[in-house]
């Protein structure tokens, strides 16, 4: 038995829920939906090129393949989070990677530009909310205290993509085709549904949650605040990201095969990243958070300084990665200043991050295109990721403000 607190950090009491093979192993099968979302996600990048060969495209146009996915992700988190207010969760999860199954189905077997279009929409539909709701089942799973390195458990998935989804789900696409890289993803959907429905426990629905409550959430601030952190602070990541493969073949010196194993490399970071963050969170969230942001602004900004050496570039990505601490510790952040709408902040957050790889990525290009280089984009990454600092200190500044006014509105 796991002693769990109710969804809500505002509401009081505690319950109790029987997860049936163990926490451990609840927590790693959802850490195994996020690896198959994450491969996913981000295995589109690396078979562009046959993408766009196979619906008559050319490869920049192929890039709105990419954008479909996260303009699925930026429209299902909220509307999802909202219609599916009153589901129970295990419930709603399994529902959530059935659309993911179906999703890449629908990829695998796209006839031209448009249908796969559509499809890749429909893909990236259940990814915030999924995430989201993952989230809040792996925290409710374990004490107050450890909510933060469950929710890191979960997003581990997501950061192992890029380790050992990516590289088999690449290496299937190249040796049998795209079409069979997706159908394989979306096996693997159908899979998990099956193990969802035996490991993870039956989480109680909050009885206070419903579309309205949901809803609410929308009017609070620190909620917007928490989500600008995310949509900017992270941004700098992605920034780097976006070009890492030209930067590494004409800054750094590595050839084009090498570059899996480098982004590998980032890979194993962001996995150490989530673990670790999630432990600092649970030990001080605020000053976690801060912390790990004065930690990208430092190591973006020497990713352009150590560009041109190999081996400092090697270690500085692995320290860029870790910088995927961020997540969790938002992610909980948001779970905190949520009050009822638990699940539309849960979702949000994955929009966020889908709106700071289109930021990073945008800024990113702007800077090479202005004929700073390749390497310059470590550069605006570290300002992204100081702006997000100040984006959070001005959610900290309003937290107070609203905590100060409701003590001064207390009766005497």
């Amino acid at each position: 038995m796991a002693t769990i607190s109710s969804a809500s950090p505002h509401s009081s009491g505690s319950s109790e829920v029987h997860a049936p093979h163990g926490v451990a192993t609840a927590i790693v099968t959802l850490g195994l939906g996020g690896l198959f979302i994450g491969t996913g996600e981000f295995v589109s990048m690396s078979l562009l090129p046959g993408l766009a060969e196979s619906t008559g495209v050319s490869i920049p146009s192929a890039g709105s393949y990419i954008s479909a996915y996260a303009l699925g992700v930026v429209v299902g988190a909220p509307l999802i989070a909202i219609l599916a207010a009153r589901r129970p969760r295990k419930v709603l999860l399994i529902a959530l990677i059935a659309l993911f199954a179906a999703g890449y189905a629908a990829s695998a077997v796209a006839w031209n530009h448009f249908s796969l279009l559509g499809a890749r929409f429909l893909s990236g539909l259940p990814h915030g909310a999924y995430y989201g709701v993952a989230c809040l089942v792996a925290a409710a799973m374990v004490g107050d205290g450890r909510k933060a390195q469950a929710a890191g458990y979960v997003m581990a998935g997501l950061a192992a993509a890029n380790v050992i989804g990516v590289p088999a789900a690449t290496w299937i696409g190249q040796a049998f085709g795209w079409r069979t890289a997706f159908g394989a993803l979306a096996t693997a959907g159908m899979a998990t549904m099956l193990l969802f429905w035996r490991y993870v426990p039956a989480v109680p629905r909050d009885p206070k949650a419903s579309p309205k409550a949901e809803m609410s959430g929308l009017k609070r601030p620190l909620i917007w605040l928490t989500l600008a952190t995310a949509s900017i602070g992270f941004g700098g990541m992605f920034a780097v990201y976006s070009y890492i493969t030209p930067t590494l073949t004409e800054v750094t010196g590595f050839s084009p095969g090498h570059v899996p194993m480098v982004l590998a490399f980032w890979g194993v970071g962001m996995i150490t990243g989530n673990l670790v963050g999630g432990w600092l969170a649970d030990r001080g969230l605020i000053r976690a958070i801060f912390a790990i942001m004065v930690w990208n602004v430092i190591f973006l900004a020497l990713f352009s300084l150590f560009a041109s050496s190999k081996g400092g570039t090697l270690a500085v990505l692995f320290l860029v990665g870790c910088g995927f601490a961020l997540v969790p510790a938002l992610q909980v952040r948001l779970m905190n200043v949520a009050g009822e709408a638990q699940t539309l902040a849960a979702a949000l957050n994955h929009s966020a991050f889908n709106i700071s790889n289109a930021v990073g990525a945008s800024l990113g290009g702007i800077s090479v295109a202005l004929g700073l280089g390749w390497s310059s984009t470590g550069w605006v990454g570290a300002l992204l990721a100081l702006l997000g600092i100040g984006a959070m200190a001005i959610s900290l500044m309003v937290e107070r403000a609203t905590s100060t006014a409701s003590q001064r509105s207390l009766p005497l």
